[in-house]
């Protein structure tokens, strides 16, 4: 992985756009944006780079400016589950372990080739705290993301195979052409020959109707 502060990036203009574009910036002013910067690395990352191991204490908070990230926790039998991904725009965090002092309990880890702007928790904290308008839009942010999360675990318990795929459908078309099968499946909790079976007997071939929605 590659690491610039922002001013040293070749295409630090272009990454001043997007940081403006990501969700949980849009309402920083010209000032506030400024003083972020000053904090913020970006690391051009390969596929399958870990951004965060699991178990650790040292965290950071990610923007999400190119490519896909995953959050993945792993049991002792290094069985992999993918909580959920981060696409272009959105961010990635370990907020609320950072909050309680306790490690990580999950890695983010590159889907595919990908840019990101990162900073320490604790400045991003402190900034928060300087800005408690910004913090209340972030931590509502980080419980609609948890909320999400359990949503979804939840989903693989009630929903048979094609049911989690027309719910993924719905509610992140965007990612569908642009994940990995194998990532995909595994998201689901389905074997890559599932998929393929599921799209060979028509049983998803219709959802790409239903992506709008909600």
């Amino acid at each position: 992985m590659l690491s610039k502060p922002i001013d040293d990036h070749p295409e630090r203009n272009v990454i001043r756009v997007e940081l403006r574009q990501n969700r949980s910036l849009t309402a920083l002013s010209d000032d506030e944006r400024k003083e972020l910067e000053r904090h913020l690395v970006i690391v051009d990352c390969a596929k399958g780079d870990h951004l965060l191991h699991q178990g650790v204490h040292e965290m950071e908070q990610y923007f999400v400016l190119a490519g896909i990230l995953k959050r993945v926790v792993t049991n002792a039998d290094a069985k992999e589950m993918i909580l959920r991904f981060a696409d272009v725009g959105d961010m990635e965090t370990s907020y609320a372990a950072w909050r309680l002092n306790a490690p990580t309990p999950y890695s983010i880890v590159c889907v595919t080739k990908a840019r990101v702007a990162k900073l320490p928790l604790p400045a991003w904290a402190d900034f928060l705290e300087r800005h408690p308008p910004i913090k209340s839009g972030f931590e509502y942010e980080v419980m609609k993301l948890m909320s999400e999360v359990m949503a979804h675990t939840i989903t693989l318990h009630l929903l048979d195979a094609p049911g989690r795929v027309r719910r993924f459908l719905r509610k992140h078309p965007e990612l569908h052409e642009r994940l990995p099968q194998k990532e995909l499946a595994a998201y689901l909790n389905l074997t890559t020959e599932t998929m393929s079976r599921l799209k060979r007997s028509g049983k998803i071939a219709s959802e790409r109707e239903d992506a709008p929605h909600r």
